[in-house]
């Protein structure tokens, strides 16, 4: 079937969808009444058309500014530097961050054809030259690409703000020592704080 297999081939495009979690998708929908799948398709054009870009942060909201942007109670003189709107996410639910946020969309990775020019650098370096900014910590994932990103960026705000932080990584609660590789470890070690 043509129209199956079109919807399967839309539901691999999912990340983490792999070819049989995408065929139960279609399946399920192909079951479903169709007013299930009507909502489905409802509520996905609802969210393309309604979903934008955060005019300060860049963060996805459905105003001009994220709630997070808008919220004055938060400490706008701290930037949390991200990767994705879901990193957002992540650290909220912390409850320990109450500055502000920056979402790159993205990390350096040449081999994906992700520049500097493919992020939101140019906004965060006018974000800070235009605002009281003490800190700006950077929170990009701790792989090659969000390690690339983040020297990158702490090379191109040295001098453009008091203080330039990187999150800690290292041993998890809960984590065994001998069960650690080496360079989280090694990253643990180096990032140890005074008790």
């Amino acid at each position: 079937m043509k129209s199956f297999g079109r919807l399967v081939s839309a539901f691999r495009c999912l990340p983490g969808v792999g070819p049989r979690q995408a065929e139960r998708f279609a399946t399920h929908f192909l079951k479903a009444p169709l007013s299930e799948s009507e909502e489905f398709i409802a509520a996905l054009r609802e969210l393309k058309e309604s979903v934008r870009l955060c005019r300060t942060c860049f963060n996805y909201c459905e105003d001009e500014i994220c709630d997070i942007c808008a919220d004055e109670s938060r400490d706008s003189s701290l930037i949390c530097v991200v990767e994705e709107p879901h990193d957002i996410e992540a650290v909220e639910k912390t409850g320990t961050y109450k500055g502000m946020y920056h979402v790159l969309h993205g990390a350096i990775s040449p081999i994906d054809g992700m520049g500097i020019d493919s992020l939101r650098v140019r906004e965060l370096v006018s974000r800070i030259k235009n605002g009281m900014v003490s800190e700006v910590i950077i929170a990009t994932d701790p792989d090659t690409e969000g390690e690339a990103t983040a020297l990158y960026l702490a090379d191109l705000l040295r001098g453009l703000v008091p203080k330039i932080s990187r999150i800690a990584y290292g041993v998890p609660l809960g984590g065994d020592l001998d069960y650690t590789d080496e360079l989280t470890l090694g990253y643990a070690l180096r990032g140890r704080t005074k008790l």
